[in-house]
């Protein structure tokens, strides 16, 4: 990034941490208070909101050139962190690189240079307020600033002096600018950082000993924090300090240590891939306006990041680069976890082919009945493919190694490592008596080391084909279309999906994928939403209908306006979420753990006991000679260091949860922890909301009472209406949807607060304080209309100008259809079930009448923080508690954090869009209560396969490791057979995972 005038041409550092008085004070800031007075900038970011977001308040901006009172408000919300910090909206957008009203953006033309670590989360200076250079200057690399040069400057001199005509507080004297630079991200709501979120997907990953050599070698880097892993995914999640350590800098040293390979996953922000022709050429070019990165992917691809609010994926691909710049469109990349496990797959099934080719001539030497005046060539033959077989195509020993030398970890490949090269050195010695003339009596063992390889890697290879399949099976991802029809003045044209933009039409015909989120402008339809919502019957679709990505229309044809873009529609959030319910552990993870570790080490004391044991039977029982029976006792070791398997406990636990969560997903659930898995079986307790969880949250106006002895009663309806207008919260939705009906034109009322659990609040520029809520809140109870009403059982909504009761309103809702049945399930299974709401009590309770709840079990009038205390209440009372909070998100946040497992149920049942704004454990994507049985059955299943995992993998190590010892006198495993103990074991684990997907939940 640079500045706006071109003045010090280079990249700007990565980020900046702006002081108030160090940045240029902008021209409509001169002379004024801060924050500045005109408030143009907010109106301005108010204005593009309102034509983005809103299409019902876009007639009236475009008109007027003022943003509705809901999206002004919003702005000043958004940037109440940085107005605190910098004093002036001016200056905020000018610090942080975005469009003000007093200085224009402008996009440079100097070339630019890629920094070693992506800088895409990065925000930058863009412009600056100050007098231009008199020529550009080229690149200062942000990642490393040098004091005494800029290379190729404004002054093309090391070390200049300041120059009246130029930006010397800039790019000369100071490269910052008189900025305070440190490498800190910097977010409008949540402040500065200096971490990054960073994703790898790890290639090379086998069992669970790989897993823990990953975490302890990203573990012994101080720059790493909030470690995730997940073996079946492949993949490490981990909060990086940019302080002190970069991207490539843990790659290179996961790379160097490990026989793991690395790539990043991107998931965050817009992007898009182009073939170019010189990708050196290509980053030096000048970038279009709204390009935020530009990094390589490989020789001929780059990887484009962009704002789709200011530039579309089109504008991007076919007009926006200079001569002699055109891109193309990369060819699609798979899922970068999929195509990392695909890789990893291909990868072993090569290695394991080779091995076997290798092997087989061996077997052929050793079983086939060959002349055996031959013996000493086809020793030399087995001796040559076996030396390959156990150097080039075993990958065990460079992993064996760096994990003992570099993670401290004794894995599975290191029992691999000694067992396979105990057989080939004992081979290599008898070759060697048998070119002497003096050959041994047992022969030589290279069919045995080659076929454990091989037998070794055909289980790796299966397991890691099961596995990949599985994933493969339950990746929400799959569900997203690869193309979509653009429709509007040029006809019908088919894109890819890649290419849609903002203000995009395209068109849906029958029995198609919905290619991403919208809005339908026109067409009568019906969608099957299953895959999503896990609603089996189809949703009617017509205009102005929200339709979701991935689902399936039905007859009819639809046109529909993009409202969220692929990378950013419901399936991306459903997948996101998804994929953080694998990365985390529930805690009998921590059992799997334990035992893994100390796997190893046990066998090998095995190992050795059974050495020892073997050669005191051979020298004492079977009088065998000494050499003859340490060769004897070998064989048997060799056997118990192959045989056993700790994969399958490794698997037993990550296995299940993967499955569990996509068959969750399937069915309209999305599980955001493990933990919620495992536990929500065992539930005592189930606490849920009133208003949008045991109703339809549909709230409708009943009776209104708007005389008023105060002024004029459709002005106060005006005051009410812009207050209550844009607040999604239902009572707010019912009164705004009345309002509207008889005629009431909102009166712009700025500045309104929402006060959970109570109602709104706003005082006019004339000192009269508005508020709507409710009656408790509001001191009006008393009131003979309050007291009607409440009487009558209706939620009551009261409107007070200076505490003087202006509007009374009565609101009813209806029942959800599957309340009912769900109660009395949850009550027919012993669980307690609890009802808490910030209603009216006479609302609450004929409501819980009806349903069959206790009155001792229900609370009405209940603020968050009621809520809260109740929730824990319960869990204080029982000894070990499990407790499921339902409720709709809306007041419900504390607790829903409270309780042991808490539900947020989607209001909307059209788009789920406010799914990734919900802090629950579990979301249930339609409004259905029966999702807590699904939640309950799913959680019990996945207990069970896990409990059988654990009982199974015990069992097979139990049997395999006493027969390979030779326990059972008559019955043993060959030692070359031992191979295959990968299989057997880790297959069964991987089968009772995915069963569940064919099982009713």
């Amino acid at each position: 990034m640079t500045c706006s005038s071109g003045c010090c041409g280079g990249e700007r550092p990565p980020a900046i941490e702006a002081v108030p008085d160090q940045v240029d004070e902008p021209p409509c800031c001169r002379g004024k208070p801060a924050p500045c007075c005109d408030e143009s900038c907010l109106n301005r970011v108010a204005l593009r909101a309102c034509e983005r977001e809103n299409q019902d308040c876009q007639g009236s901006v475009k008109a007027s050139k003022t943003p509705c009172s809901y999206h002004a408000q919003k702005a000043k919300d958004s940037y109440a962190a940085t107005l605190e910090a910098l004093g002036c909206i001016c200056r905020a957008l000018i610090a942080l690189g975005q469009e003000s009203c007093c200085i224009k953006k402008e996009r440079p033309s100097t070339e630019r240079k890629r920094r070693s670590t992506s800088i895409s989360s990065l925000h930058t200076l863009d412009s600056c307020a100050i007098k231009p250079c008199e020529k550009p200057s080229s690149p200062v690399i942000a990642s490393s600033f040098v004091a005494d040069s800029c290379s190729k400057g404004c002054c093309g001199q090391p070390n200049p002096k300041p120059k009246p005509t130029s930006c010397a507080r800039v790019c000369c004297d100071d490269p910052s600018g008189g900025l305070d630079i440190k490498p800190y991200n910097i977010d409008l709501e949540k402040g500065y950082s200096n971490q990054e979120r960073v994703v790898l997907s790890v290639t090379g990953m086998t069992c669970s000993g790989c897993e823990t050599k990953l975490q302890r070698t990203l573990g012994t880097l101080s720059s790493v924090k909030n470690l995730k892993t997940s073996l079946v995914l492949s993949r490490a999640e981990f909060d990086l300090d940019l302080k002190t350590g970069s991207v490539l800098e843990v790659i290179k040293y996961l790379e160097r240590t490990t026989e793991f390979k690395c790539e990043r996953i991107t998931n965050q922000g817009f992007y898009i891939d182009f073939t170019v022709a010189d990708t050196a050429q290509f980053l030096k070019s000048q970038w279009p306006k709204g390009v935020t990165d530009v990094t390589v992917i490989d020789k001929t691809t780059v990887r484009v990041s962009y704002d789709p609010e200011i530039i579309g994926a089109r504008d991007l691909l076919e007009n926006s680069w200079e001569p002699p710049f055109k891109p193309s469109l990369a060819p699609l990349r798979l899922d970068q976890t999929l195509a990392a496990g695909n890789k990893h797959v291909r990868h072993i099934g090569y290695m394991t082919l080779l091995s076997a080719i290798l092997t087989i001539p061996v077997l052929v030497f050793t079983w086939a009945p060959l002349p055996d005046s031959k013996d000493l060539q086809y020793e030399c033959a087995s001796l040559v493919l076996a030396t390959f077989v156990q150097i080039v195509a075993c990958p065990f020993y460079h992993k064996a190694l760096k994990s003992l030398l570099f993670s401290r970890v004794i894995e599975m490949d290191l029992l691999i490592v000694l067992s396979t090269s105990a057989a080939y050195i004992f081979s290599v010695i008898s070759f060697g008596y048998l070119a002497a003339g003096t050959p041994l009596s047992t022969g030589s063992f290279f069919e045995t080391s080659t076929l454990l390889v091989t037998l070794i890697m055909v289980g790796r290879f299966v397991a890691a084909l099961a596995r990949q399949k599985a994933v493969e099976s339950i990746s929400v991802r799959s569900l997203q279309a690869n193309t979509a029809i653009l429709t509007g003045g040029k006809g019908d044209e088919e894109i890819d999906l890649r290419l849609l933009q903002f203000g995009d039409l395209f068109k849906v015909v029958p029995e198609s994928k919905i290619p991403t989120d919208g809005t339908v402008v026109s067409g009568l339809s019906e969608a099957d939403e299953s895959m999503i919502t896990g609603e089996s019957k189809p949703a009617q679709k017509r205009t102005g209908s929200a339709v979701i990505a991935g689902t399936i229309n039905g007859s009819g044809t639809l046109v529909v306006r993009v409202s969220r873009l692929p990378g950013n529609n419901t399936i991306d959030t459903i997948a996101g979420m998804v994929d953080e319910a694998k990365l985390s552990k529930p805690k009998i993870q921590d059992l799997a753990d334990r035992v893994a570790s100390m796997f190893v080490p046990v066998i090998v004391v095995l190992m050795m006991i059974t050495l020892v044991i073997w050669i005191a039977v051979g020298l004492t029982v079977h009088h065998l000679s000494g050499a003859e029976a340490v060769i004897q006792s070998v064989t048997y070791a060799m056997t118990v260091l192959i045989v056993s398997c700790p994969c399958a406990i490794g698997l037993a636990v990550p296995m299940v949860v993967v499955i569990a969560t996509g068959v969750g997903a399937e069915n309209g659930v999305i599980f955001k922890s493990a933990e919620s898995i495992e536990v929500a079986h065992r539930v005592s307790h189930v606490i849920l909301d009133k208003t949008g969880t045991l109703t339809e949250g549909k709230l409708t106006v009943f009776s209104a009472d708007n005389k008023t002895d105060q002024g004029n009663a459709k002005q106060s309806a005006s005051l009410l209406l812009g207050m209550v207008e844009g607040i999604t919260h239902p009572v707010s939705t019912a009164i705004t949807a009345y309002l509207k009906a008889n005629g009431t034109v909102a009166k712009e009322v700025l500045g309104t607060k929402a006060i959970p659990g109570k109602g709104l609040e706003a005082t006019l520029c004339h000192g009269k304080v508005l508020r709507a809520g409710n009656s408790r809140w509001l001191g009006v109870d008393e009131d003979p209309r309050v007291k009607r009403l409440l009487a009558e059982g209706c939620t009551v909504f009261c409107f007070t100008i200076d505490g003087a009761l202006i509007s009374v309103f009565g609101l009813r809702d209806s029942i959800r259809t599957d309340t009912q049945l769900t109660i009395n399930a949850l009550q027919e299974r012993g669980i307690s079930v609890h009802v808490l709401s910030g209603d009216d009590d006479g609302a609450v309770r004929s409501v819980t009448d009806e349903l069959g709840i206790p009155d001792t079990n229900v609370r009405s009038r209940c603020t968050p923080a009621e809520k809260q205390e109740y929730v824990q209440e319960i869990l204080n009372k029982c000894e070990k508690p499990i407790v499921i909070f339902c409720g709709d998100g809306t007041n419900d946040a504390v607790a829903l954090a409270q309780a042991t497992v808490g539900i947020a149920i989607s209001r909307d049942d059209s788009s789920g869009a406010d799914v990734a704004k919900s802090a629950a454990d579990v979301v249930l994507m339609r409004p259905n209560l029966r999702g807590i049985l699904t939640v309950m059955n799913l959680s019990r299943k996945s207990v069970r396969r896990i409990m059988f995992n654990f009982a199974w993998s015990f069992v097979y190590n139990l049997f395999a490791v006493l027969l390979a010892a030779g326990a059972f006198v008559n019955v043993r495993i060959p030692p070359e057979y031992a191979g295959l103990g990968e299989l057997v074991s880790v297959l069964p684990v991987i089968a009772a995972a995915v069963v569940m997907r064919w099982e009713k939940v």
